[in-house]
């Protein structure tokens, strides 16, 4: 009974401090003939709940804990609930975004997101220590150096796995196609990001690797097709596994490619933040064969790129299903070291579809993984039989210690893909047909 009394008097306290504070006026003045709450009434109700939970928390938990830890706790659940992007940034977490978005820091290499509330790589990104370290789009980070992730905001996550250059972290995940989980050891390091990779590919395609979206893609890549286009018939654009980045540039590679109409638009619940990003015909570049690769770690700008590109019919898509990130987040600052990252619109494309937990489905789809062949190496005639069989076990004599890990008929030049690169890349290989086949069709 006294218990009772003590948390009664609790409650009376703290709704005496708030109501004195926000004025009871209001509430009387607010509330209608048949005593239904207005809107005002309603939302000073629901504000005294939640002071009257913060003193009984502050009060009776069972660890001494000050008011300002319990609002930040508070602060990080509200965020956390309403989606799976928006969080609360407290100082450390507010920081370290300011350092990624000026450009170098230290960490693994990956971009991660909640699925069905598992932290789930997105994507690692090319040449990081993540990507090095065998991680793969899809994978669910259980552990983060022994840590269970299960109640980590993906800001947390972040937070943990960045460090200092040359560092060790224990990753512990789980793959589909594994029975275990896969203790994973990476090494820490200067995360520099090189966005757009160009190669040729025989005498008529050019292939366009873009690793994420920093700001200068549309210039690398329009670069490029200036320089490439005179003699290349046909493009493939390789966007898998590439996580996303900046609007405006998605925006502006998908112009380089298309004449007019809407690219992409953003409706939120308020309507002075809707938009509609449009084509200009002044920006194109090139109406070339266009076949774009796709997967499960291509995400947000990446998904606006092949999505418009396919509502445009002015791409063959190609590959698997991508993640499904069509939100858009911005960083409100609510003091000079704290901030809330917020999700107020989402994305839509030219045809009206969402990204939203949809992601886009490819032309064709083609699941990963490399081309078997079975080629009979010993096609020699019989006359020749004897002469073949003396080289053979010359070579064996003079070169026995001599081994090599290249394949036969491999270029160096980092600028060419081989048809021996292509026998290992199934969805490449695929696409490279679909090209051809549209160069022939288009006459060119």
């Amino acid at each position: 009974m006294k218990n009772r009394k003590i948390m009664f008097l609790g409650f009376m306290t703290a709704l005496g401090l708030l109501t004195f504070t926000l004025a009871p006026s209001l509430l009387a003045k607010n509330e209608t003939a048949n005593d239904t709450p207005t809107v005002e009434a309603s939302r000073l109700q629901s504000l005294a709940k939640f002071t009257k939970v913060l003193g009984i928390v502050e009060h009776y938990n069972v660890d001494e804990i000050t008011i300002e830890e319990i609002m930040d706790k508070a602060l990080q659940g509200l965020m956390t609930n309403l989606d799976a992007h928006s969080s609360y940034l407290n100082s450390k977490n507010f920081e370290s975004l300011k350092v990624q978005t000026n450009g170098e820091f230290g960490g693994l290499g990956i971009t991660v997101g909640l699925r069905d509330g598992a932290l789930t790589v997105i994507a690692p990104i090319e040449g990081t220590p993540a990507d090095k370290a065998g991680l793969k789009s899809g994978d669910i980070i259980l552990r983060i150096d022994g840590k269970s992730s299960l109640n980590m905001t993906i800001d947390d996550a972040v937070g943990v796995m960045r460090g200092k250059p040359g560092t060790p972290i224990m990753l512990t995940i789980i793959r589909k196609e594994e029975n275990e989980p896969l203790e994973i050891k990476i090494v820490r390091d200067i995360i520099k990001i090189q966005s757009v990779y160009v190669k040729e590919i025989g005498d008529d395609i050019l292939y366009l690797r873009v690793t994420s979206f920093d700001k200068k893609v549309t210039k690398d890549v329009s670069k490029e097709l200036k320089r490439y286009m005179g003699t290349r018939k046909g493009i493939i654009l390789d966007l898998r596994n590439n996580p996303g980045g900046l609007l405006d540039q998605a925006v502006g590679l998908v112009d380089l490619f298309v004449d007019d109409g809407d690219i992409v638009s953003q409706k939120g619940r308020d309507s002075a933040e809707d938009r509609v990003y449009k084509a200009s015909s002044s920006n194109t570049l090139t109406h070339a064969p266009l076949v774009v690769l796709i997967n499960e770690g291509s995400a947000s700008a990446s998904e606006i790129v092949s999505g418009a590109l396919q509502d445009h019919r002015r791409a063959v898509l190609l590959g698997q299903k991508t993640f499904g990130k069509g939100s858009v987040q911005v960083i409100l600052p609510i003091a000079d070291n704290e901030a809330i990252k917020l999700t107020i619109a989402r994305y839509y494309l030219p045809s009206g579809r969402t990204i939203q937990a949809v992601g886009v489905k490819p032309d064709i789809n083609v699941i990963p993984g490399e081309i078997k062949t079975h080629e009979n190496k010993f096609k020699i005639k019989e006359s020749d039989l004897k002469k073949h069989l003396e080289s053979e076990l010359e070579k064996m004599d003079n070169n026995a210690s001599e081994k090599t890990d290249t394949f036969e008929g491999e270029d160096d030049n980092k600028t060419v893909i081989t048809p021996e690169m292509m026998q290992r890349d199934i969805q490449l290989k695929e696409a490279v047909d679909i090209v051809k086949a549209l160069i022939i069709v288009k006459g060119l």
